[in-house]
């Protein structure tokens, strides 16, 4: 991800967004699902506060209200205390968000966060500091971690936010940084047109061909997703605990599905890759990538590529 902006300094600086793996050990894990789970509660808390304060009293709960209440609010839970406050503001920053894409009509009524909630956000350099390299780690100084990390940023600059995000029992640390645009372009210019027998047309006759690859992996989640329903599921409302084969099978569909989803962000960016940095001009239509792609009969190769997915 990247995108331009002026820094503090008055300089034109990109501001991209790198994601590296994070391996806490178990306790270290153990300490991030308790953050995690504090962070849903206090998202649960927001919208029941400004559920109940609009159906009672008719009153619409800011930001603001939110914000400033959590001194009172951490003398009633002592447990947030150890959660730096600007973790816990970035949380109600994000009901305040859905609230307003609601009431704009972008998106649905705000809803109350399972215990799969993804995840926090650092909303600046305080309580976290990276440490970048071959073998870096990530210090989240509110939970007194430091977790080795993976990965390695095509360019780096200065630290802004961090987002701590758990995807089916994997950690992430998603980190904006500023940096200064270095990458070298190429001197040409080229046409982009989007299909779905053939994924890319380039103004040159260029064609770069649908992977086909995606359909194994698709069969193989098809097999799994199969032999899943097989399994005892649970049923709140009949108090029906799920089987451990149920669950061992779930995990094998997200294990696949993350692949899946690995390899076409894989092959779409190696692609974009490619063409960006053998032309300094790239033209494309105007399309709705989603909007072509929404009608197709489910298991429609016409859904095959990565591009409008």
């Amino acid at each position: 991800m990247l995108s331009f902006s002026i820094s503090s300094k008055g300089k034109f600086v990109a501001v991209r967004r790198v994601t590296f793996r994070l391996y806490p050990k178990p306790a270290a894990a153990k300490k991030l699902l308790w953050a995690r789970k504090m962070h849903q509660l206090l998202y649960n808390a927001a919208i029941c506060n400004r559920k109940v304060q609009y159906e009672k009293l008719g009153h619409c709960v800011s930001y603001l209200e939110q914000q400033n209440s959590l001194a009172a609010f951490k003398q009633v839970w002592p447990e947030y205390k150890e959660l730096g406050s600007h973790t816990l503001q970035a949380t109600l920053k994000r009901v305040d968000l859905a609230y307003q894409s609601f009431f704009k009509g972008l998106r649905g009524k705000p809803k109350f966060k399972s215990i799969r909630h993804s995840g926090w956000s650092y909303p600046d350099t305080q309580s976290w500091k990276v440490h970048t390299g071959n073998n870096g780690y990530l210090e989240l100084t509110d939970l007194k971690l430091s977790i080795q990390m993976r990965g390695k940023a095509r360019i780096w600059g200065t630290p802004t936010t961090c987002t701590i995000v758990d995807r089916n029992g994997i950690w992430y640390a998603s980190i904006t940084v500023e940096c200064v645009p270095i990458r070298e372009a190429g001197v040409g210019a080229v046409g982009l047109d989007f299909g779905t027998y053939h994924a890319v047309a380039m103004s040159d006759g260029t064609l770069i061909e649908n992977p086909r690859f995606f359909a194994k992996s698709q069969e193989k989640v098809k097999e799994a997703s199969k032999g899943k329903r097989r399994k005892r599921a649970p049923n709140f409302r009949k108090k029906v605990k799920a089987s451990k084969r149920w669950k061992k099978a779930t995990k094998r569909v997200s294990k696949l599905q993350r692949k899946v989803t690995n390899q076409r962000q894989d092959w779409t960016h190696k692609v974009a890759a490619e063409i960006v940095s053998g032309n300094s001009l790239v033209a494309t239509e105007e399309l709705n990538l989603k909007g072509m792609t929404r009608k197709a009969k489910k298991g429609s190769k016409r859904k095959a590529h990565a591009y409008g997915a």
